[in-house]
């Protein structure tokens, strides 16, 4: 949600920043992801656990960069 209001905010107000914009959004978004895996895995006693939600966090992000690509190029 906050990707595309903040795309379509500075595309109307300076579309130059647009390449900035959306290499600030993919570093936060997987910083948050790597922090969510980091924190499981810290938390997690159970080894098999933690590999399948690593796998599953990461199969989401890249589902997530797969589909905000073709929505928005």
């Amino acid at each position: 949600m906050a990707y595309v209001k903040g795309y379509d905010f500075v595309k109307a107000r300076s579309p130059e920043h647009l390449p900035h914009f959306y290499l600030v959004m993919a570093t936060i978004r997987m910083l948050l992801v790597l922090t969510v895996v980091g924190i499981y895995v810290l938390l997690t006693e159970n080894r098999a656990d933690t590999i399948h939600f690593a796998l599953a966090c990461v199969t989401l992000y890249v589902v997530m960069m797969v589909v905000t690509l073709s929505l928005r190029h």
